[in-house]
């Protein structure tokens, strides 16, 4: 008996509509049909009237659930793909982060964007936007990396009285099984150690963790031992640990889907140059996807993002410095 990524995002939304009568699911086919990855399969059977299919309208979505949530209830909204989230991009940024801040009323929507890509899905069901949604106060961006994350971490989203961005990454769908469910699990802001080493810290995060820990198993061989930090969540961000693993091995390579212009992997460096500059062995690098749209062609994908091999070669470049 093994769980997938997926199922740990839907048994954790069965556990909420269980056992919170404000939470309700809102989506483009999250009824009957179950949701586009099947995230809500047999929820709207469980649960009747609590998983509503919506009209194909993100900025109807997101703002109905800012109103829902002004109401005291607490919605969990899917968009199909974390791509589409842009067309309700108003609603969140300029309702959702801003509504305790204007009214000190909260606003406690869980937004599930999935996000990240995926062989053939081209530019526009492969974007990962969490970048673009940490840079607005107000907001909570979550990034897990783990089945177990997924499956606490959404719990703990549902239950914050903040807005909540929830990028679960696609490929980890059905690429990534756990033996079972967690009993006990790390909170929202605090980072983990996925993998301990003393040559060079990699922080990271979604889908690129297994990337690099598949990148550190292999330097391993050769005697080079990579520290791996999972930063599980984007915003808030966990310093204090990436200092502290940069304290231990000196050297800090970043890596990430996303794009490199203002992105996660610039917010890192940022803060370890600022505030442990004196801890740095060589300069700081990192290694993001190809700044140019993603592209729709299998092989063309697997070089635009980064991988184990590229995540390798820019750790043995950083050794050398």
């Amino acid at each position: 008996m093994s769980v997938t990524y997926l199922e740990a995002i839907r048994e954790a939304q069965a556990y909420l509509l269980e056992h919170d009568s404000r939470v309700y699911i809102y989506g483009q086919d999250v009824g009957a049909f179950g949701g586009a990855f099947k995230a809500t399969k047999n929820l709207a059977q469980r649960f009747p009237e609590r998983v509503i299919d919506a009209p194909i309208s993100e900025d109807a979505m997101i703002g109905s659930a800012v109103g829902a949530a002004i109401e005291g209830m607490r919605p969990i909204i899917e968009i199909q793909f974390a791509d589409f989230s842009t067309v309700g991009f108003n609603q969140v940024v300029n309702q959702a982060a801003t509504l305790f801040w204007r009214t000190e009323t909260p606003c406690p929507i869980t937004l599930r964007l999935p996000s990240g890509g995926t062989s053939g899905g081209g530019p526009f069901h492969s974007q990962c936007l969490e970048s673009i949604y940490a840079h607005f106060p107000g907001l909570v961006v979550c990034t897990p990396a783990t089945v177990e994350d997924a499956y606490s971490m959404l719990i703990e989203s549902v239950t914050l009285d903040d807005p909540v961005i929830f990028c679960e990454h696609k490929y980890l769908y059905f690429h990534l099984k756990a033996p079972n469910l967690p009993k006990d699990a790390l909170p929202i802001g605090k980072a983990r150690i996925a993998r301990a080493g003393r040559d060079c810290t990699i922080v990271t995060y979604s889908a690129m963790l297994h990337e690099c820990l598949e990148a550190a198993e292999e330097l391993s061989g050769e005697g080079i031992e990579l520290e791996v930090v999972d930063l599980r969540t984007v915003k808030p961000m966990d310093t204090d640990t990436i200092i502290a693993s940069v304290a231990r091995t000196g050297r800090l390579l970043c890596a990430a889907e996303g794009w490199p212009w203002g992105g996660v992997n610039a917010e890192v460096i940022s803060r370890v140059v600022a505030e442990g500059f004196n801890l740095l062995d060589a300069p700081p690098q990192r290694i993001n996807a190809k700044d140019t749209p993603i592209p729709y062609h299998p092989k063309l994908w697997s070089v635009h993002r980064p991988a184990a091999a590229s995540i390798i070669a820019a750790a043995r470049n950083l050794l050398r410095s």
